[in-house]
């Protein structure tokens, strides 16, 4: 699979990772953890590294942690979390429990939820990296309506990574938050790919353009190698609950990627459907 640089580093991650809202949520039966047992492999084997997670997404933490201490797959992963309370020592105790959720021993990236009291964690989480608990900082959102704080929180914090929302269908990340990102060297990750599936929606039924065959043979495809054709973008995380549909995103991760002439044209066709 594709990687790209986090900034500032000498590190890679691999371009498309796993989200687990709602889809790692999950009572936890042998045959769900079986499933998403299976779609943390096939990130694995196909070269990805990158799991996303919440104490917000309920069990997801858990299921995550429980699927890594069985299998064993730890140090292949790059595991991502998030900080989502409020007051110093709400935030560490909720810190220490993620990290005990998932297993996690370091962890990889501790991001602050929906910039919530964004100021008192961006200081514990620099806090904690400083005695090696905690390797990256972020910040995140999911609308586009915090677009505007989370530019105010980026120039603020100087944060490591961001975490955003961006796809065909939500394109205002490009006016500001990504070229913002560029110039302060700030990673990102991009949530919601495919609006939570309202993208397919879309497209049910249409057929697959013959141009776009040189990048992708799905809509799947389509719709993240647009995403990853932007330069600012360094790894996508779409989220799902099925072995096949893992198959389909992590296909995104290699070949070749749109140019800014392609996606432009990609996103005509998409504001033509």
């Amino acid at each position: 699979m594709l990687t790209r640089t986090i900034p500032g580093t000498d590190e890679s991650i691999p371009v498309v990772g796993l989200g687990t809202w709602d889809v790692f949520d999950v009572a936890g039966s042998r045959e769900e953890i079986e499933a998403r047992k299976e779609i943390i492999g096939m990130l694995l084997d196909r070269g990805g590294s990158v799991i996303d997670s919440s104490p917000m997404y309920n069990r997801s933490e858990k299921i995550v942690g429980d699927i890594i201490n069985e299998t064993g797959g730890r140090s292949n992963l790059f595991l991502a979390t998030k900080v989502w309370i409020d007051g110093r020592s709400a935030g560490e105790s909720q810190m220490r429990r993620s990290r005990d959720l998932m297993y996690a021993g370091v962890i990889d990236l501790m991001q602050v939820h929906n910039l919530r009291d964004v100021d008192v964690h961006m200081a514990t989480i620099r806090e904690w990296q400083e005695k090696g608990c905690i390797r990256y900082n972020g910040i995140t959102h999911y609308t586009a309506s915090a677009h505007r704080s989370m530019e105010k929180a980026m120039q603020d914090h100087k944060p490591q990574f961001i975490q955003i929302n961006y796809s065909l269908g939500e394109r205002h990340a490009e006016q500001h938050v990504l070229p913002l990102a560029q110039d302060l060297g700030i990673a990102v990750l991009i949530n919601r790919p495919f609006m939570a599936g309202r993208l397919f929606h879309a497209v049910r039924n249409q057929e697959l353009p013959a141009w776009i065959a040189e990048f992708a043979d799905s809509w799947g495809r389509f719709f993240l190698k647009f995403i990853l054709g932007h330069p600012a973008v360094t790894c996508v995380i779409p989220a799902t609950s099925k072995p096949h549909h893992m198959v389909d995103n992590l296909g995104a991760g290699f070949g070749a990627m749109p140019d800014a002439a392609t996606r432009k044209k990609m996103a005509a066709l998409w504001e033509s459907l």
